[in-house]
């Protein structure tokens, strides 16, 4: 198996063609025709329901045949560049910005974890990916998305030809892993939500994909589920935005991988045109 058909079964995304002496696979579900005036559709993952038969036969897929989005105008997030402890962060550069974070202490998850984890990849990067918060793993090894989690992520952005560390960066809502793998609460995020929008400012993105419904939420100052908000092209201060499902997720609900891939090709099909 080369690494190319390692990476899009990793997804299942497996090729329609059956290799010689192998047996037929049992025949799938008729692939999801989605229409250009269409929204990408699908919530929260249902564990029951069917993954749907993408045909994707190698990493260069036909970003042609990706729904147009329908066009929102996003809300604007109050974008104050201070943190909960008071201090300004609008003109801190990466060194000034690791240290602060490093020693915050704004709110309760730090007393509870080992490190805080501040993001990876590249400082100027095009593409930002970002997930809720660090999980064990991430805890324990200071860097975002890594253990099964990060291997899915990886594979997510291989079989779109991109890599972590060039011209992608990865980073979380909050830098502090919260107890139990809970999902930040509301104080966690305000607090941890400056640190995360001056590294946006210094990255200066063309393109920031969302991974999950927390993340989603907090980038764009509203409470809605995910189904809604997939499909559309969103706005984080004039930064392109699209939302789709954490790995995590993906990990306790394969089914959905079939949608996440629709969600990757829309992001790349809208960088394309930046």
């Amino acid at each position: 198996m080369d690494r190319n058909e390692a990476v899009l079964r990793e997804l299942n995304l497996y090729p329609q063609w059956v290799r010689r002496n192998q047996p037929a696979p049992v025949a799938a579900q008729e692939p999801m025709v989605v229409t250009g005036a269409s929204r990408l559709g699908g919530g929260e993952a249902d564990t029951d329901t069917q993954q749907s038969a993408m045909g994707i036969a190698t990493l260069n897929p036909s970003y042609g045949d990706c729904p147009e989005p329908a066009e929102e105008v996003g809300l604007k997030p109050d974008l104050r560049l201070s943190s909960a402890s008071g201090g300004d962060l609008s003109n801190l550069g990466w060194p000034q910005l690791k240290a602060m974070v490093r020693d915050c202490t704004a709110c309760k998850l730090r007393a509870g974890c080992t490190q805080t984890v501040f993001g990876v990849g590249d400082e100027n990067a095009d593409w930002l990916f970002v997930g809720e918060g660090p999980g064990a793993d991430e805890d324990a090894q200071g860097e975002p998305f890594v253990g099964q989690a990060g291997k899915l992520l990886d594979n997510m952005l291989l079989a779109i030809k991109l890599r972590r560390g060039k011209d992608v960066y990865i980073a979380n809502i909050v830098k502090c892993r919260p107890p139990g793998n809970r999902n930040p609460d509301a104080e966690e995020i305000a607090a941890c939500m400056p640190y995360l929008r001056r590294q946006i400012e210094l990255i200066k993105p063309k393109l920031i994909v969302a991974l999950g419904k927390v993340a989603s939420n907090a980038l764009l100052g509203k409470e809605a589920t995910l189904a809604s908000l997939r499909g559309t092209l969103h706005d984080f201060q004039g930064i392109p935005l699209i939302v789709t499902y954490h790995p995590a997720y993906l990990l306790r609900s394969p089914a959905e991988k079939a949608k996440t891939w629709q969600d990757l090709c829309f992001a790349v099909q809208e960088m394309q045109k930046l």
